[in-house]
């Protein structure tokens, strides 16, 4: 039996008198890839938050391996060095070279000496094809190499599950694929992945489940080839109409 990764219970979140998150239910088996659909403000990117404790829950529980992260008394950075999460606008340092924002989590957090954390950094930029560019600061890569080497510094840091959040939503569509690609690479290889994205191909291709979010809901789920062809409700029945009506799947 597989074991579970994650599990999310009844988790509630609101903004003022916004609920952004209302009851959600959800379980992540090791080296399971989900992927969260929806149109934007349906919560994706806040449950993404919320699993990373980025955000505050207002209600519910969840449990990373084993161990409840949302209980009181939890070790905030102890619980985000297994979970590393890629957001859509990269957040490189500017000031620092590729191996320098590879290398700085896995210094300061795991306490990798020097040496250990660049081979780690080297390790990795080479798998990704960024071993070239090392030494070069971010503003002089292309969105998508920037992105991926967002991917390898969350992967430096070798966490048991990846949040990956809209991470092809700032990229020109040229660059969309090279970022893919590594995606693609890490589910083959058994990376437990939590995926919020509008890349709908992409999320059939990829993912075990998907799972449609609606107004803080995760109004039905499934495997992908049920819930892209067959959906059940009719309001993921809308949603996919309109995405295929933009060319998006």
């Amino acid at each position: 039996m597989t074991a579970e990764a994650l599990r999310v219970e009844d988790v509630r979140k609101a903004f003022g008198k916004l609920e952004v998150l209302r009851g959600i239910d959800l379980v992540l088996a090791e080296h399971e890839v989900v992927c969260l659909i929806g149109a934007s403000g349906s919560g994706k990117s806040t449950l993404l938050r919320c699993v990373n404790l980025l955000e505050p829950i207002d209600a519910g529980r969840i449990v990373v391996g084993g161990q409840e992260i949302t209980t009181r008394g939890v070790d905030v950075n102890r619980v985000r060095r297994g979970i590393g999460i890629v957001f859509q606008s990269f957040n490189l340092f500017p000031h620092m070279t590729v191996r320098e924002n590879v290398t700085l989590a896995p210094r300061k957090a795991r306490g990798l000496s020097r040496r250990e954390a660049d081979e780690v950094a080297t390790r990795l930029l080479d798998r990704f094809g960024l071993a070239d560019k090392r030494d070069e600061y971010p503003d002089r890569l292309s969105g998508g190499q920037q992105q991926r080497v967002a991917i390898v510094r969350a992967l430096a840091m070798e966490p048991r599950l990846l949040l990956l959040d809209e991470i092809t939503s700032a990229l020109d569509p040229e660059l969309v694929a090279e970022v893919l690609d590594v995606i693609r690479e890490l589910a083959a290889g058994g990376m437990t992945m939590l995926i919020a994205t509008h890349e709908m191909g992409f999320a059939r291709d990829v993912a075990h489940r998907v799972c449609f979010l609606d107004a803080g809901r995760i109004l039905e789920e499934g495997r992908p080839e049920q819930l892209f062809e067959a959906p059940r409700e009719e309001r993921t029945k809308q949603f996919l109409q309109r995405i295929v009506a933009a060319g998006r799947l």
